[in-house]
């Protein structure tokens, strides 16, 4: 994997059997004082977690589980929350041949029923952010969960490449990419480019949905933005709400 990586952002590479999480393993990694540019992958993940506390657990072989640690000290924390949005960016433009789509704040979804495929978790982890995807790869219908019938992986949405070496060269040289605009930018999504190509690639926006807000009422509405802050911008019968984390339901097809 290692040879096929070309931007030199990426300063270690370690791959590992098998590992409760990549995220915990490489947030304790951060702490410790690992280097920017540390990427952690897994062949088989027993104890991911998702948005919310959700469980994740990849079959061996089957997906791309890797983290990656970031060290944006000169970026305001204010605008950390850019990074899964950046990571969803990078993933899409990668993945052209599925039509890729990225749901608010954290999945990827493909093809015409817009089925999720990836989902990017960021955490904090002291003055380091671990930002971490699970990509389904060649998963065939049976591996799939059988209580989530809005999966699907790259395979069965007909991706030509489904190499997972390629696929991880790919999606970190895009991603040190985006990285190093935003960075460059002080974080400022609107002037590093960022914002306008999430608006681009966003699915969520113009359609009906449900935000499920932490502490709070769910909020329906329309989602009509996403502003310089990286919040989802929520049209409702009482007024416009801006959502820094929460949970969405696309009610409606835009």
């Amino acid at each position: 994997m290692w040879e096929r990586i070309r931007d030199p952002f990426w300063v270690d590479l370690e791959v590992r059997e098998r590992t409760g999480s990549t995220n915990v393993d490489l947030a304790a990694a951060a702490v410790a004082g690992a280097p920017e540019g540390t990427v952690l992958v897994a062949e088989a993940q027993d104890a991911g977690r998702g948005r919310i506390g959700r469980s994740w657990v990849s079959p061996p072989g089957a997906g791309l589980t890797f983290s990656v640690l970031l060290r944006p000290t000169a970026v305001p924390r204010e605008r950390w929350g850019w990074l899964p949005l950046l990571a969803g960016v990078a993933l899409a433009s990668v993945l052209g041949d599925v039509d890729a789509r990225v749901k608010w704040p954290n999945d990827l979804l493909v093809g015409a029923r817009r089925q999720k495929a990836a989902g990017i978790l960021a955490e904090v982890a002291g003055d380091a952010v671990v930002l971490g995807i699970g990509l389904n790869v060649t998963l065939t219908a049976d591996e799939l969960p059988p209580d989530r019938p809005d999966t699907t992986s790259l395979a069965l949405a007909g991706a030509r490449v489904t190499d997972r070496g390629e696929l991880l060269a790919q999606v970190l040289d895009a991603l040190a990419g985006e990285y190093a605009s935003w960075c460059a930018a002080g974080g400022d999504a609107a002037a590093s480019g960022l914002q306008d190509a999430y608006r681009q690639r966003c699915d969520t926006l113009g359609r009906d949905v449900r935000v499920d807000v932490p502490g709070g009422a769910p909020l329906h509405g329309r989602a009509v933005e996403v502003d310089a802050e990286g919040r989802l911008v929520v049209e409702t019968a009482n007024g416009v709400h801006s959502v820094a984390a929460g949970d969405v339901v696309h009610v409606r097809p835009s």
